[in-house]
């Protein structure tokens, strides 16, 4: 049973990491494709 706890634990912490790591690359892409659409603008 020791095990199963271990195991779960790894996949959920892995899976919490991952998914927040995801959240920063979303805001990264966001800021970015934001920067590019003003630039784009900018020199029309």
């Amino acid at each position: 049973m020791e095990t199963i706890k271990k195991e779960y634990l790894l996949l959920f912490n892995t899976i919490t990491d991952l998914t927040e790591t995801l959240g920063r690359i979303q805001q990264e892409l966001q800021a970015v494709q934001r920067e590019a659409e003003e630039l784009f603008l900018r020199e029309g």
